[in-house]
C-alpha cells in the first residue's frame, strides 16, 4: 500500500506514539483488504463507548492514547445518559467508569454527541468518503445517503478519525457497491402499508442473505422507513449496503442491470410470523434512535395517555433538544425520553424478561444483549401495550 511522506513519517512515529499506534491499525487494514493507498475522509463514528460493552480493558487501552482527533468525530450510544442517569437505577461504579470513557473521548476531541444516528446531526453527501462504526449508520449512510463506508470497528473508526484517512478499499470503491442479488416481497399490498414492515422485513432478509449487497423491487419506503430496512439487516446479517429500485441515490443513477442476478422472494407469511402477542414487561422504542418525525407520532399516539408499563423513548440530545415541545408532551405520559443510550448498550434494560419494539434491529438484539424475549409492534402496538 502506497503511503505518503506525511503518512511514512506518522508510520515511523516522528508525529508522536498514539499517532504511530493509529497509523499501524490503518496500515494493517489495508494490507489485509488490499487497498492501494490511504484516503481523506470527512467524518468518523465510533463505537465501543458503552462501558458495558467494552470494560476496564477498553477504558486503560483508551487512556494510554495521547492525541486530538483531526476529523470531525462522533460516538456511538453509550451505557447511560449523561444527566439524571441515577433516576434510572444506574449504579455510581458504572456511572463513574463510564464518565471516565467519555472524558478520554472529550480529551482526544471526539464530539460527545453519542447516537446510533449521527446523519441527523452531522452532514454527509453523496460519495463523500466516512468511517463510521455503527452498523445501522453505515448500512444508511451507503444506501440511503450514498456515502462511502466501511463497516469499522471502534479502534480503526477511532484510528481514522485521528488521522483523517481510511484505507481505500471495500465499499469506498464504485465497482464494489454494485448488488449481487435481487429481493422481492411477493404478498399482500397492505401489508406494505404497515409501519412495522420495513423492520420485519430487514430482520428476515438479513437472516436469509447474510453479507451481501440486495437491491430491492417492488417496494417504496419513506425515509424513516429505509433506516427500519437497513438496521434490521444489519444486525440480523451484516448488511452494510442495499439498494432499491427508484428509490436509493445508487440505484437511481447507475440503472443496474438485474439480469442474471441470483432472486429471492419473501412472502407475507414470512413477515407476519414475526408478530407474536406475549405479555411484556416494559416497551423501548428507538433503536435506532427515534428521529424527529418519529417523536411527533409517538407525541400523537398517547395524547392524553397514562403509561401503565415502563416506556423508554431513545434518541439522540440533538433530536431532542430540536423537539423540546413533543419530547414535553410524551413525557406528561410518564413515559421516560432519554437521549445519549439506548435500550442494547445501557445495564438498567438488564432488569427487563421480555421487551416490546419496534424494530427489527431490536429484535435481533435485545435477546443477546439484555438477555430478553422480545415482541415486535408497530409504534401504535408500543403505545397501545405501554398505556393500557
Amino acid at each position: 500500500m502506497y503511503l505518503n511522506k506525511d503518512e511514512e513519517e506518522i508510520l515511523h512515529g516522528e508525529y508522536g506514539e498514539t499517532r504511530q499506534k493509529m497509523m499501524e491499525v490503518l496500515v494493517a487494514l489495508g494490507r489485509v483488504f488490499g487497498a492501494d493507498k490511504l484516503i481523506p475522509i470527512v467524518s468518523a463514528q465510533v463505537s465501543g463507548a458503552s462501558y458495558k460493552t467494552i470494560g476496564e480493558w477498553g477504558l486503560q487501552w483508551l487512556e494510554g492514547l495521547n492525541a486530538k482527533v483531526v476529523a470531525p468525530t462522533m460516538l456511538n450510544p453509550i451505557g447511560m445518559p449523561r444527566n439524571h442517569w441515577d433516576e434510572l437505577g444506574i449504579t455510581k461504579k458504572f456511572a463513574e467508569r463510564q464518565i471516565a470513557i467519555i472524558e478520554v473521548y472529550r480529551r482526544l476531541g471526539v464530539k460527545i454527541e453519542c447516537t446510533c444516528t449521527p446523519y441527523y446531526s452531522h452532514i454527509v453527501r453523496y460519495g463523500d468518503h466516512i468511517a463510521w462504526a455503527e452498523s445501522s449508520a453505515v448500512v444508511y449512510a451507503n444506501s440511503v445517503i450514498g456515502a462511502r463506508t466501511n463497516r469499522e470497528g471502534g479502534p480503526s473508526a477511532l484510528a481514522a478519525g485521528i488521522i483523517g484517512k481510511t484505507p481505500n478499499y471495500g465499499f469506498h470503491l464504485i465497482n464494489n457497491r454494485r448488488p449481487h442479488l435481487v429481493i422481492e416481497f411477493d404478498g399482500k399490498k397492505e401489508l406494505i402499508q404497515q409501519p412495522e414492515f420495513f423492520g420485519a422485513l430487514g430482520y428476515i432478509a438479513g437472516k436469509l442473505i447474510g453479507n451481501t449487497i440486495p437491491i430491492f423491487l417492488g417496494i417504496k419506503p419513506k425515509r424513516d422507513q429505509l433506516k427500519a430496512l437497513g438496521a434490521a439487516m444489519a444486525a440480523t446479517g451484516a448488511i452494510s449496503l442495499f439498494h432499491i429500485k427508484n428509490i436509493t441515490p445508487e440505484a437511481q443513477i447507475f440503472k443496474f442491470d438485474t439480469t442474471g442476478l441470483e432472486q429471492i422472494t419473501i412472502e407475507s407469511k414470512d413477515i407476519t410470523a414475526l408478530f407474536k402477542e406475549i405479555e411484556v414487561d416494559a416497551v423501548a422504542i428507538g433503536c435506532p434512535h427515534c428521529s424527529g418525525d418519529e417523536l411527533k407520532e409517538i407525541a400523537l399516539l398517547i395524547a392524553g395517555k397514562k403509561v401503565k408499563k415502563p416506556l423508554f423513548i431513545f434518541s439522540s440530545h440533538y433530536v431532542l433538544t430540536s423537539n423540546q415541545k413533543v419530547v414535553e408532551q410524551i413525557q406528561n405520559s410518564g413515559a421516560k425520553v432519554i437521549s445519549d443510550t439506548c435500550m442494547v448498550v445501557s445495564p438498567f434494560m438488564d432488569q427487563f424478561k421480555s421487551i416490546m419494539v419496534d424494530s427489527g434491529k431490536a429484535m435481533a438484539y435485545v435477546p443477546n444483549m439484555c438477555g430478553a424475549v422480545t415482541r415486535i409492534g408497530t409504534l401504535e402496538e408500543c403505545i397501545k401495550v405501554a398505556t393500557t
